[in-house]
């Protein structure tokens, strides 16, 4: 099965693979992303793959091919540059930072945010940009934060 979703996959190469997970009572669990989205004719395509080439007289199974939520991690290094310039939450063991994701690199993202922040000398406060560089390898978590 895994060798007919990988065909599928070959066929457009902006779709790939985030879970693949068969159980053992035969159900079937696909789960996409794109670098330009995920459409249900893309779904529909990968589930043609796989499933036209499976045969129910010898195993009966259930197929689920869906895309990824619009509020999943991100778990690849290639959903986070689908996603510049919008704004991310990132957990990493310092803390939790929510700001624009404005560059991907092999292996670290960048963050900018405006933050207020007591005035150096007086009271009050200013606003200053601030910029932070996350290591892929210290991402506990990061999902895109969608506003309404």
């Amino acid at each position: 099965m895994k060798r007919l979703l990988d065909q599928g996959l070959e066929s457009d190469t902006s779709l790939f693979l985030l879970d693949f997970d068969v159980t053992p009572d035969h159900r079937i669990k696909v789960v996409l992303d794109g670098d330009h989205g995920v459409t249900v004719e893309d779904c529909m395509k990968i589930s043609r793959a796989i499933e036209h080439n499976l045969d129910r007289e010898e195993v009966d199974f259930a197929l689920e091919v869906a895309s990824a939520g619009a509020t999943s991690p991100m778990i690849m290094p290639r959903q986070y540059k689908k996603n510049v310039g919008r704004k991310v939450e990132v957990q990493t063991p310092e803390g939790l930072f929510e700001g624009k994701l404005t560059a991907v690199a092999d292996d670290h993202i960048v963050l900018e945010w405006k933050a207020r922040e007591a005035k150096p000398v007086g009271k009050g406060k200013v606003t200053v940009q601030k910029r932070k560089e996350v290591h892929f390898s210290e991402i506990i978590k990061a999902k895109v934060v969608l506003k309404f």
